[in-house]
């Protein structure tokens, strides 16, 4: 049977990392925690587990930062999880079939996104299919910070598991709203580094399709009161992200 390492990216994870450890130490021959020098119990929490390799690096970004932890896992097979993640049942046994049998080099799945305790179905949060199990030496993250990817490199195959991914993105729409202004400037920021510009035509249209599409053409409307909010917030983080870069590239000229 070949041996897993699960690789995971920690920051003041306490409320959340437990929950993740618990649903993979069953089927994980190794856990990689790289953490960016949490202040709170996450480490304590993490030293419970067997399994775990906690280990401290400093954080340069999250593409970066899950490329360190792909780099030292042990095991050529790989999963990725966020500490706000966990696997359903189905994909921890669709997992120990490929640990038994594995003939691809990646596997996709999807990921069920819960809000303010809510399954989201729609809002074009589910099936929001993610890549996360792969051999070590088939790809690397990419993307562009935070919204990290893996890509696979040429000519290498992946097949789709049966099973979700359980993410617990945010307990109150306080704490979603700080994270979309965290991650809008995030993204603004490399939107800048990149050679990006915005406008205001882009500044006042973008949220408004946002919104539509998700709201209306992908049925975020069934999700009732949830996915209004959701839908409205990822609109005003649209509107925020293309705000930012209008105000960092005027700055920028600015200077000259």
């Amino acid at each position: 049977m070949q041996k897993l390492s699960v690789a995971i990216i920690t920051f003041n994870e306490e409320h959340n990392i437990a929950r993740c450890l618990n649903s993979v130490q069953e089927i994980a021959d190794e856990i990689v925690v790289v953490d960016s020098f949490s202040t709170d119990t996450t480490e304590d929490i993490c030293s419970r587990y067997s399994q775990v390799r906690f280990i401290k690096h400093p954080f340069a970004g999250h593409i970066e930062q899950k490329n360190y932890a792909k780099s030292i896992c042990s095991h050529d097979l790989v999963l990725s999880l966020d500490a706000d993640e966990a696997l359903s049942s189905k994909l921890r046994t669709s997992i120990v079939a490929i640990k038994t049998q594995n003939e691809y080099d990646g596997y996709t799945c999807n990921r069920l996104n819960h809000y303010c305790g809510q399954a989201i179905k729609h809002c074009g949060w589910y099936p929001d299919i993610s890549l996360r199990l792969w051999h070590k030496d088939k790809g690397n993250w990419g993307g562009s910070n935070p919204h990290d990817i893996f890509i696979m490199n040429s000519h290498t195959r992946t097949k789709h598991l049966h099973g979700d991914i359980l993410h617990y993105t945010f307990e109150s729409i306080e704490e979603h709203c700080t994270q979309i202004n965290y991650f809008s400037t995030i993204s603004a920021e490399s939107k800048l580094k990149k050679g990006k510009q915005a406008n205001w035509l882009q500044i006042l249209t973008y949220p408004f399709w946002r919104f539509l599409r998700t709201y209306i053409v992908q049925l975020g409307f069934l999700d009732g009161a949830m996915g209004f909010i959701i839908c409205k917030n990822s609109a005003h983080a649209v509107f925020l992200k293309y705000i930012k870069l209008y105000k960092l590239r005027r700055d920028v000229q600015k200077k000259k």
